[in-house]
């Protein structure tokens, strides 16, 4: 049978853009193709768990106004339907003076982004927050929560397909090509051929391998970072009440390292940001040549490791030294000790990386025939995935014109 529509790609993004237009067109066929054997298995599955607030992005980007509105969805959503969360509320702090500017200027665009309840805290006032935190001041975020991403993603899809039953999930199915026909588009999978009339990538770290199959003449790659995690033991959680960051580096595209309470009660500790040699590998030693290949013959790799050289350098260190890790959680909470934390998790994040060595900081769509390619959408993709499936739905029915 043919389908109306295909989605390709089973993280939150993917969930939710079936959701959103199976809701938006209950009598189209709609499929959801995952290569994995369960939803939700890399960058989603592999995240921190944040509902982020908006307070990062800069005010009218599509980054601001789909991480705000998508925020309060997604909030909603947990509410409606079970999905562990909780709204908890977080502090970003200074330690020395010379974060305070930009500590100032992410808070005007908190302002400016409309972040409910933000305010500017004393080193006293952080205490009462997180009393094992020695800051020179922070801001307190109320509207940052935590949830459990990858049940979140398994809900929408659950309600996608109550909704009519000549759509389908695949998974273990992974596509590897697209042919163009007159009126349709099939995509070769492993598991033989599906028809549909329209497609959605959201592929995240396929994201520009899917797109070139799909005929789009794509200059940027994408590249992938691993983050690796520590978690706190037991006789430490209690120095964490519910989430602490720093202030973000200007100069880096990446949060900084931060403390997390996740849905399940662990602390955790982390990411660093490293270049990995696998986009899919999160073992420190996991290793593609095909992917190492496309990365270090990409002159955009090289332009960014160049910029952020030492920032590059310094995470590479910490990802192989506990010292040097425990070192960065030491500038927020100093009294951690080597027996406070224990390697954890890792996670990989995809960036559309530029030419130039930009990261390509917005979340960036592009449209191609019968197709819809979500390229670049990293963090606060998971906490905006509502708001981007509903901008894909709308834009579905523009370019499509169902």
């Amino acid at each position: 049978m043919a389908f109306d529509i295909a989605v390709i790609g089973g993280g939150i993004v993917g969930a939710a853009t079936l959701y959103k237009l199976q809701v938006k067109y209950p009598h189209l066929s709609i499929v959801l193709i995952e290569k994995m054997d369960k939803l939700a298995d890399h960058q989603t599955g592999h995240n921190s768990g944040v509902i982020h607030s908006g307070l990062y992005y800069k005010p009218g980007s599509l980054k601001a106004r789909n991480c705000i509105q998508g925020r309060k969805e997604l909030v909603a959503f947990a509410k409606e339907h079970g999905i562990k969360h909780d709204v908890c509320g977080k502090v970003v702090v200074a330690t020395d003076p010379s974060e305070l500017p930009f500590m100032e200027k992410i808070f005007q665009t908190g302002l400016q982004n409309g972040i409910e309840g933000i305010r500017k805290l004393t080193a006293e006032e952080v205490k009462e927050y997180e009393p094992f935190v020695e800051s020179i001041g922070g801001i307190h975020v109320p509207v940052t929560g935590i949830i459990d991403f990858r049940g979140a993603t398994e809900k929408m899809v659950e309600l996608a397909l109550a909704i009519n039953p000549n759509s389908e999930l695949r998974l273990n199915t992974e596509v590897t090509d697209v042919k163009k026909m007159a009126s349709s588009s099939i995509i070769q999978t492993n598991k033989g051929d599906v028809e549909a009339r329209y497609l959605v990538f959201c592929a995240g770290l396929q994201a520009d391998r899917l797109a070139k199959k799909d005929g789009i003449k794509l200059k940027e790659k994408v590249v992938g970072f691993r983050g690796d995690y520590y978690e706190l033991t037991d006789q430490a959680k209690h120095k964490v009440k519910n989430l602490i960051y720093p202030v973000p580096n200007p100069d880096f595209p990446f949060l900084g390292v931060h403390f997390t309470r996740m849905t399940d009660g662990e602390i955790e500790c982390g990411p660093n940001a490293v270049f990995t040699f696998k986009r899919e590998g999160y073992g420190k030693t996991d290793f593609s040549f095909r992917d190492t290949w496309d990365a270090l013959t990409y002159k955009g790799t090289w332009k960014l490791f160049f910029k952020n050289m030492s920032f590059g350098i310094n995470e590479y260190r910490r990802a192989f030294s506990k010292k040097l890790f425990l070192k960065t959680l030491q500038r927020m909470i100093p009294s951690l000790t080597m027996d406070d934390i224990k390697p954890g998790r890792a996670g990989v994040r995809a960036l559309l990386l530029a030419q130039d060595g930009d990261t390509r900081d917005d979340f960036r769509i592009e449209y191609h025939g019968n197709s819809i390619h979500v390229l670049n959408a990293p963090s606060p993709a998971a906490t905006a995935s509502l708001a981007i499936g509903g901008y894909i739905a709308e834009e579905v029915e523009k370019h499509f014109k169902l």
